[in-house]
């Protein structure tokens, strides 16, 4: 019925040559629970508040959604993450070169609709990723829940479980795992449950010596002489996984971690004032986790810039969290791109790609 009304509105308006009116109209009438935009042909679509253009991407087609490398919002360049306005016109960039969506989107998106096709998605093209992604995911509850299994016993324990996912082998269990269509959380009760029987039919082992104690990470960098403290990345500089840094003992906050070349870290830490707040850190082996890191672009302004650049970054699989231009008086564009990469040689591999593209100047880490 209010996609109804809608187009009776469209009809009354389509003498007017000044849509503001209309558009008023839409924005002040509409419920708040749902929003209305348009496409660059004027369909309307309705989406729940809260939608982002990922979630109307999807909502005009699969095809659309899986080949999405960005979108517009009144001709102007957002976000994936941007959520969308009654009254608005959001225009979907595609290329047949995007590798499809990204595991973060299940995270952003609002719709069921969006998140389903982008689960089917996975489940059908990326079969040996899915497995891959699904083992280490259950692999890392299990370490988190304190519970030990060799592989045929896991697998045994998968295999029982799989039935009631319509997963008749453990590959296809990871596979599900993996692609979201199997929450972990239902799986580890039914391995507790193997594990625990497993403990109770073992004879008593003697007691063990305690190892020596050693650093334990926290959030993927170990600090010496501290364990399982509150750590938290300086935004001033942005270290990754591969860069020399320091930490710094806050007052209430935990250990700042900065990279040793940061400006805000003095050279000699001797002559600094309160020296032994300024600790020795490292990273830790086999680091998971993904970092935000900024990008400073500068370029020779141009139409489709924005998008060029969106695309070779969809293209390396890598989430955007944001992406923001200026133009300086010579005439060039100063670009700030927020992403997230797993280490500095992947950040490496992300430069050289920009620098290939036509009217690039130079990008660097601010």
């Amino acid at each position: 019925k209010r996609l109804a009304w809608i187009r009776q509105m469209l009809d009354n308006e389509r003498d007017s040559g000044d849509a503001t009116d209309l558009v008023r109209m839409i924005k002040s009438d509409l419920v708040p629970e749902e929003v209305f935009v348009f496409t660059p042909r004027g369909d309307v679509i309705s989406l729940p508040a809260g939608a982002t253009v990922i979630d109307f991407a999807y909502a005009i087609h699969s095809a659309v959604g899986n080949r999405m490398v960005g979108a517009k919002v009144d001709k102007r360049i957002v976000p994936l993450d941007y959520k969308v306005k009654t009254g608005e016109i959001i225009e979907i960039l595609t290329s047949k070169e995007a590798r499809g969506p990204s595991r973060d989107w299940l995270k952003i998106v609002r719709t069921s609709e969006a998140r389903n096709k982008i689960r089917s998605w996975f489940k059908h093209e990326r079969r040996d990723e899915n497995i891959a992604e699904g083992k280490a995911e259950l692999n890392h509850e299990l370490r988190r829940n304190g519970i030990e299994l060799e592989e045929d016993e896991l697998n045994r324990a998968l295999e029982k479980l799989g039935p009631r996912h319509n997963c008749p082998t453990a590959e296809d269990m990871y596979a599900a795992i993996g692609y979201g269509g199997v929450p972990v959380w239902k799986v580890i009760p039914k391995v507790r449950e193997v594990w625990q029987k497993k403990h109770r039919a073992a004879a008593p082992a003697a007691p063990r010596v305690p190892a020596p104690s050693t650093p334990k990470r926290s959030a993927g960098v170990v600090v010496e002489g501290m364990d399982n403290c509150l750590v938290k990345f300086a935004r001033c500089c942005n270290p990754l996984p591969g860069d020399e840094i320091i930490g710094f003992i806050t007052r209430g906050f935990g250990v700042s971690i900065h990279k040793r070349n940061c400006s805000n870290v003095p050279r000699d830490l001797s002559a600094a004032p309160e020296p032994e707040r300024w600790v020795r850190v490292h990273w830790a082996g086999g680091v998971r986790e993904e970092f935000k890191a900024t990008l400073e672009i500068v370029a020779e302004d141009r139409p489709g810039l924005l998008a060029d650049i969106t695309q070779q970054v969809f293209n390396l699989h890598l989430f955007i969290h944001s992406l923001n231009s200026r133009e300086t008086k010579d005439g060039h564009a100063v670009i700030s791109a927020t992403i997230s990469v797993r280490n500095i040689d992947q950040m490496k591999n992300v430069i050289a790609r920009l620098s290939k593209i036509d009217g690039i100047l130079s990008v660097r880490r601010p």
